[in-house]
Protein backbone atom coordinates (compact mmCIF):
# COMPACT_ATOMS: atom_id res chain seq x y z
CA UNK A 1 0.00 0.00 0.00
CA UNK A 2 1.28 3.44 -0.91
CA UNK A 3 1.52 6.12 1.77
CA UNK A 4 0.23 8.97 -0.41
CA UNK A 5 -1.51 9.94 -3.63
CA UNK A 6 1.81 10.33 -5.44
CA UNK A 7 2.82 6.88 -4.22
CA UNK A 8 -0.44 5.36 -5.48
CA UNK A 9 0.01 6.99 -8.90
CA UNK A 10 3.65 5.87 -8.97
CA UNK A 11 2.54 2.29 -8.22
CA UNK A 12 -0.04 2.45 -11.03
CA UNK A 13 2.43 3.78 -13.59
CA UNK A 14 5.14 1.28 -12.61
CA UNK A 15 2.67 -1.57 -13.21
CA UNK A 16 2.31 -0.56 -16.88
CA UNK A 17 4.55 -1.79 -19.74
CA UNK A 18 5.85 1.70 -20.65
CA UNK A 19 9.40 0.96 -19.45
CA UNK A 20 9.83 4.45 -17.99
CA UNK A 21 11.12 4.95 -14.41
CA UNK A 22 8.78 6.87 -12.09
CA UNK A 23 9.89 9.14 -9.23
CA UNK A 24 8.17 11.19 -6.57
CA UNK A 25 9.13 14.89 -6.46
CA UNK A 26 12.16 14.55 -8.77
CA UNK A 27 14.50 12.15 -10.55
CA UNK A 28 17.70 10.85 -9.01
CA UNK A 29 20.88 12.70 -9.96
CA UNK A 30 22.11 11.84 -13.44
CA UNK A 31 18.87 10.10 -14.47
CA UNK A 32 18.63 9.64 -18.24
CA UNK A 33 15.44 10.41 -20.14
CA UNK A 34 12.73 9.38 -20.40
CA UNK A 35 11.46 9.51 -16.82
CA UNK A 36 8.26 10.43 -15.00
CA UNK A 37 7.96 12.66 -11.92
CA UNK A 38 4.79 12.70 -9.77
CA UNK A 39 4.08 15.71 -7.54
CA UNK A 40 1.04 15.80 -5.29
CA UNK A 41 -1.03 18.29 -3.35
CA UNK A 42 -0.91 21.23 -5.77
CA UNK A 43 -3.58 22.27 -4.68
CA UNK A 44 -6.13 20.31 -2.68
CA UNK A 45 -9.59 21.52 -1.78
CA UNK A 46 -12.97 20.35 -0.55
CA UNK A 47 -15.12 18.30 -2.86
CA UNK A 48 -18.30 20.24 -2.16
CA UNK A 49 -20.49 17.83 -4.12
CA UNK A 50 -19.43 14.79 -2.08
CA UNK A 51 -19.20 16.06 1.49
CA UNK A 52 -21.72 14.99 4.10
CA UNK A 53 -23.25 16.83 7.02
CA UNK A 54 -20.89 19.63 8.07
CA UNK A 55 -22.48 19.61 11.55
CA UNK A 56 -21.40 16.01 12.15
CA UNK A 57 -17.81 15.84 13.48
CA UNK A 58 -17.59 12.22 12.29
CA UNK A 59 -18.77 12.97 8.76
CA UNK A 60 -16.53 11.85 5.92
CA UNK A 61 -14.56 14.75 4.43
CA UNK A 62 -13.92 14.43 0.72
CA UNK A 63 -11.24 16.39 -1.07
CA UNK A 64 -10.05 16.91 -4.62
CA UNK A 65 -6.27 16.67 -4.80
CA UNK A 66 -4.50 17.96 -7.88
CA UNK A 67 -1.46 15.96 -8.94
CA UNK A 68 1.03 16.79 -11.67
CA UNK A 69 2.60 13.93 -13.62
CA UNK A 70 5.56 15.14 -15.67
CA UNK A 71 7.02 13.06 -18.47
CA UNK A 72 10.51 14.25 -19.44
CA UNK A 73 12.00 13.00 -22.71
CA UNK A 74 14.94 13.70 -24.97
CA UNK A 75 13.50 15.29 -28.13
CA UNK A 76 16.08 13.99 -30.64
CA UNK A 77 19.62 12.67 -30.91
CA UNK A 78 22.32 13.58 -33.40
CA UNK A 79 22.96 10.81 -35.93
CA UNK A 80 25.43 12.62 -38.19
CA UNK A 81 27.02 15.96 -38.88
CA UNK A 82 23.71 17.37 -40.20
CA UNK A 83 21.13 14.77 -39.23
CA UNK A 84 19.11 13.93 -36.14
CA UNK A 85 16.71 11.19 -35.12
CA UNK A 86 13.54 11.84 -33.12
CA UNK A 87 13.61 9.98 -29.81
CA UNK A 88 10.52 11.56 -28.26
CA UNK A 89 7.84 8.91 -27.87
CA UNK A 90 4.82 10.68 -29.35
CA UNK A 91 1.63 9.49 -27.70
CA UNK A 92 3.28 8.35 -24.46
CA UNK A 93 1.87 11.28 -22.46
CA UNK A 94 -1.61 10.53 -23.78
CA UNK A 95 -1.20 6.84 -22.89
CA UNK A 96 -0.16 7.80 -19.34
CA UNK A 97 -3.17 10.11 -18.97
CA UNK A 98 -5.47 7.38 -20.32
CA UNK A 99 -4.02 4.82 -17.88
CA UNK A 100 -4.75 7.11 -14.92
CA UNK A 101 -8.15 8.48 -15.99
CA UNK A 102 -10.88 6.52 -14.21
CA UNK A 103 -8.46 4.16 -12.43
CA UNK A 104 -9.44 3.49 -8.77
CA UNK A 105 -5.83 3.67 -7.45
CA UNK A 106 -6.21 0.66 -5.12
CA UNK A 107 -2.74 1.28 -3.61
CA UNK A 108 -3.97 4.57 -2.09
CA UNK A 109 -4.49 4.46 1.70
CA UNK A 110 -7.73 6.47 1.37
CA UNK A 111 -10.91 5.64 -0.51
CA UNK A 112 -10.59 7.11 -4.01
CA UNK A 113 -13.89 7.92 -5.70
CA UNK A 114 -12.66 9.36 -8.99
CA UNK A 115 -9.47 10.03 -10.96
CA UNK A 116 -9.68 12.49 -13.81
CA UNK A 117 -6.88 13.36 -16.21
CA UNK A 118 -7.65 16.99 -17.01
CA UNK A 119 -5.08 18.17 -19.52
CA UNK A 120 -1.66 17.64 -21.03
CA UNK A 121 0.75 20.49 -21.74
CA UNK A 122 3.84 19.98 -23.93
CA UNK A 123 6.65 22.27 -22.81
CA UNK A 124 10.01 22.39 -24.61
CA UNK A 125 12.78 22.77 -22.07
CA UNK A 126 16.50 23.39 -22.39
CA UNK A 127 19.10 20.91 -23.56
CA UNK A 128 16.94 19.27 -26.25
CA UNK A 129 14.42 17.95 -23.74
CA UNK A 130 10.65 18.15 -23.75
CA UNK A 131 8.30 17.90 -20.78
CA UNK A 132 4.68 16.82 -20.92
CA UNK A 133 2.84 18.00 -17.82
CA UNK A 134 -0.32 15.97 -17.12
CA UNK A 135 -2.77 17.44 -14.60
CA UNK A 136 -4.75 14.81 -12.70
CA UNK A 137 -7.49 15.37 -10.14
CA UNK A 138 -7.96 12.69 -7.48
CA UNK A 139 -11.26 12.73 -5.61
CA UNK A 140 -10.70 11.00 -2.27
CA UNK A 141 -11.50 10.82 1.40
CA UNK A 142 -9.37 12.94 3.74
CA UNK A 143 -7.78 10.55 6.23
CA UNK A 144 -7.89 11.30 9.96
CA UNK A 145 -4.11 10.80 10.16
CA UNK A 146 -3.70 13.67 7.68
CA UNK A 147 -5.39 15.93 10.24
CA UNK A 148 -4.46 14.46 13.63
CA UNK A 149 -0.86 13.28 14.11
CA UNK A 150 -0.51 9.67 15.22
Amino acid sequence: MAASTAGAIKARLESLPFGVPVFRDGPREGQDEPFIVVQEGMPAGLDSTANGDFGDPDAEINIIETVTVDLVQRARVKTGARTTKVTERYGLAEAIAHALHGHPLPAHPAKVTAVRAQDIDRIPIEDNRVRHSITVQVHRVLLAEEVIPQ
